[in-house]
């Protein structure tokens, strides 16, 4: 609802406005539980700001004041809600999502990022901590990398991180690239256009990496066509969309992973509802690796594996070039 100092400022125009609106979202607006930023407070005060020409990221929208609006600006919100209410998601009509801090831009171009995929990224932050502390500077890989959240997010944490951030989509690195732009994070980050670690098969990347993170699809194909519609109607299928058993990439990760990690380095994964428990298990059996720790939701469910690289033959040092 309206802050105090909202009350006093807007128009009773512009108060009774937000009001009506605040009462119609309440009733009709439908939020997923992966979007938790998302509330009718908060869905409204992100139309408003951009119907008033300022885009803002739910989160952002919470934190900046409201304007009054013109009648003009009024049919805008109005037709802005009715998108939102038709099943657009919030951040494709915004153009902004927050995501550990940041606030990105979002397009269909890629996956709207998740609050659940933050487990990994704030995992991933503390063993990049390790490692910068160890070494000086720390090698990163990001796969799968959708609008660079992940790779952001890290890179903006460690001045001394070197992040290559790679995906099959090119639409989804041509977002992460403004992103960085954006933040001015371009000197620390390089891309890479390919399947999954293909594009770092060379010597130059062979037991280099400090670390190797990826949020992948993981939705079994079978269960695609279940999800809410807000999200198979609007955001890219292969973005989701994890083949047949749905944890395919995910073993990938675990086969390709080793070749590129130092001894020490790491690989973080997030897994989908229902996988953690397996896929602990391979990692724990995986001969490359010589410690897993797990990241768990509010309900208990794995989420995150992060597994370190033991000791592997020849091993070398890390490269931060």
């Amino acid at each position: 609802m309206l802050t105090q100092a909202e009350s006093q400022s807007l128009s009773l125009e512009s108060s009774r406005a937000f009001i009506e609106r605040h009462q119609q979202l309440e009733q009709a607006l439908r939020t997923l539980p992966d979007k938790p930023e998302e509330t009718p407070n908060a869905a409204l005060r992100a139309l408003w700001h951009l119907a008033a020409g300022t885009a803002l990221s739910a989160a952002q929208a919470t934190e900046c004041s409201l304007k009054d609006l013109n009648s003009e600006q009024f049919a805008t919100l109005d037709a802005l809600m009715r998108q939102r209410l038709q099943g657009m998601p919030l951040a494709y009509i915004t153009g902004r999502q927050r995501f550990m801090n940041l606030d990105l831009l979002v397009s269909p171009q890629a996956l709207i990022p998740r609050r659940e995929t933050e487990m990994l990224g704030f995992a991933a932050l503390a063993r990049q901590r390790e490692l910068a502390a160890l070494n000086g500077c720390v090698r990163v890989i990001d796969v799968c990398c959708g609008s660079g959240n992940i790779a952001l997010a890290l890179a903006h944490a460690e001045p001394r991180a070197r992040v290559h951030a790679a995906d099959l989509s090119l639409d989804a690195l041509e977002l992460a690239r403004r992103n960085t732009a954006l933040l001015g994070l371009s000197p620390q980050l390089s891309f890479h256009h390919g399947d999954l670690l293909e594009p770092f098969d060379s010597p130059a990347y062979h037991g280099h990496v400090d670390m190797v993170v990826s949020a992948p699809p993981y939705i079994s194909t079978a269960k695609v066509d279940t999800l809410p519609s807000e999200i198979i109607g609007y955001e890219p299928a292969l973005a989701f969309d994890g083949g047949p058993f749905g944890v395919g990439i995910l073993m990938r990760l675990m086969r390709e992973t080793p070749a590129l990690l130092r001894t020490g380095g790491w690989l973080g994964m997030e897994v989908g509802l229902g996988q953690g428990t397996a896929m602990l298990q391979l990692l724990r059996k995986h001969l490359a690796f010589d410690r897993v720790d797990t990241v768990c939701d509010a309900d208990g469910n794995i989420r995150v594996l992060m597994a370190r690289r033991g000791a592997p033959p020849n091993a070398s040092v890390s490269n931060c070039a």
